[in-house]
């Protein structure tokens, strides 16, 4: 039976500050329309953006700027408390707290991509940070508490379980990974290429990716690092790279698009995380996907997104990221051709057609696949 679904997310895809979570609600609102949902994507708006608009036959409706989303898209929800028979509410630390605003017949499904506990002192001062805590801790837990979770990970399971002591039903609804279309690859373990995709910012680290490159130098001359991404941290990572004096090892490629961006993850050696906080790690399973491994710390979701040893290497205990790898690289030399066909083979365990049908049969309560 067709449903009538909102998703609620922090941004929509075509924002400049767009990652991995606006990319999977999209995904996710794609697969419902493609199972006859009527679907809805709720969403902040930038400048420029249009305040309603209808894109490949699923509605956007913006409202608000940074902070004022939170209010504005509530209103907007009560305002229209009986349209919906869905909702999939996106905590992105902060959640929206839809059931404030819905009628009690509407199904709420809140979905966490990783807990943010730890991070919001890195962004705000001492009380925000507690008050960021709070809302994420015991005030969403407590207003979610009859409704269904979904995980993107056993990470972020685990996380909410263990430090966020969530006691609802919790479910995991994995990333999809995409389906290449083959692209040439060139490796050469003495002229390693490297890259990293993601949003520059802070806990991202990839000032400390810049600081690898430069030790690389010392045994692999030629090494360059491609940075894919764009975000506040760009012209403090520009700074550095300039002091390290490795304007010719390191590019900061800013935004690119998708084509480009396939074409240098194709063709690299490795791709690199040095992020602190992770749900997932989709870029690592769209690396692997074009049979690329990738090098990070052992943290929460890149330890799910990666088969350490096989599709990639976790940064052992107390190891510096560049001897991590130089460690990779040496088995690339090695036995490259055998991780090549690993990544592959683990990407092509994620589908977003796959993952679409699990969220929609938990809208439908068919819950025997979980």
């Amino acid at each position: 039976m067709p449903r009538r679904v909102a998703i609620v997310n922090w941004r929509d895809p075509w924002q400049r500050a767009a990652g991995g979570a606006e990319l999977y609600a999209w995904r996710m609102a794609e697969q419902l329309r493609d199972r006859g949902s009527a679907v809805t994507f709720v969403t902040g708006r930038e400048p420029g953006q249009p305040r309603a608009e209808v894109r490949d036959g699923i509605r956007i409706v913006r409202r608000g700027g940074t902070f004022s989303r939170y209010p504005l898209v509530l209103g907007w929800l009560l305002r229209h408390r009986t349209a919906f028979d869905v909702a999939i509410d996106c905590m992105n630390g902060v959640p929206f707290l839809s059931p404030l605003a819905l009628a009690r017949r509407t199904k709420i499904i809140l979905l966490v991509h990783h807990v943010h506990d730890r991070q919001f002192s890195l962004y705000f001062g001492r009380f925000l940070a507690a008050v960021g805590r709070t809302i994420e801790g015991p005030v969403a837990r407590r207003i979610y508490r009859s409704g269904p979770t979904v995980a993107v990970s056993a990470s972020t399971a685990h996380a909410l379980r263990r430090r966020l002591r969530w006691d609802g039903p919790l479910y995991i609804v994995p990333n999809g990974a995409p389906s290449p279309a083959p692209l040439p690859r060139g490796t050469s373990a003495g002229d390693p290429s490297l890259v990293t995709v993601g949003r520059l910012v802070a806990h991202k680290r990839v000032d400390r990716l810049i600081e690898a490159t430069a030790a690389l130098r010392a045994d692999h001359p030629g090494v360059h690092l491609h940075i894919v991404g764009r975000g506040p941290e760009h012209a403090a990572l520009a700074a550095r790279i300039d002091e390290l004096g490795l304007a010719g090892h390191v590019t900061l490629h800013g935004y690119l698009p998708e084509p480009a961006k396939d074409a240098l993850l194709a063709g690299a050696d490795l791709h690199l995380s040095a992020s602190r906080y992770e749900g997932w790690g989709l870029s690592v399973v769209e690396a692997a996907a074009y049979g690329v491994p990738t090098v990070s710390y052992d943290v929460e979701g890149l330890r799910d997104a990666i088969r350490d040893g096989e599709t990639g290497w976790l940064a052992r205990p107390g190891e510096d990221l560049a001897d991590a790898v130089r460690r990779a690289l040496a088995e690339l030399q090695a036995h490259g051709p055998r991780f090549h066909a690993a990544c592959r083979g683990w990407a092509g365990r994620f589908t977003w057609a796959e993952s679409g049908a699990r969220m929609h049969r938990l809208i439908m309560d068919d819950l025997d696949a979980f």
